[in-house]
């Protein structure tokens, strides 16, 4: 067991934001490299037919962005999390 622990997740069309723990032997930089390489693999076993839409080797854009929660209040952090599905734009308003 990696006892890391996703507190919250929310899957967006174009993202994702997430509240993991991980163990302090775990950096953030790694943790990031860890679930793009493991999720890319899984993603493109399953989906074959992806490959002629992708452009070069990346399923994953090279940025991320990442906090600790020690400089912010996690409750703060789990309700913009939660609430990401009310900020993102209507499907409806062409965008």
């Amino acid at each position: 067991m990696n006892k890391w622990y996703i507190h919250e997740l929310q899957i967006l069309p174009d993202h994702v934001h997430m509240l993991i723990q991980l163990p302090p032997t775990i950096t953030p930089a790694k943790a990031i490299q860890y679930l793009k390489s493991g999720s890319s693999r899984v993603i493109r076993r399953e989906y074959p037919e992806l490959e002629e839409w992708l452009w070069g080797d990346s399923l994953w854009q090279d940025g991320y962005f990442a906090e600790t929660v020690g400089r912010t209040n996690e409750e703060a952090m789990r309700q913009y999390i939660r609430k990401q599905w009310e900020a993102e734009p209507s499907s409806s308003s062409g965008l």
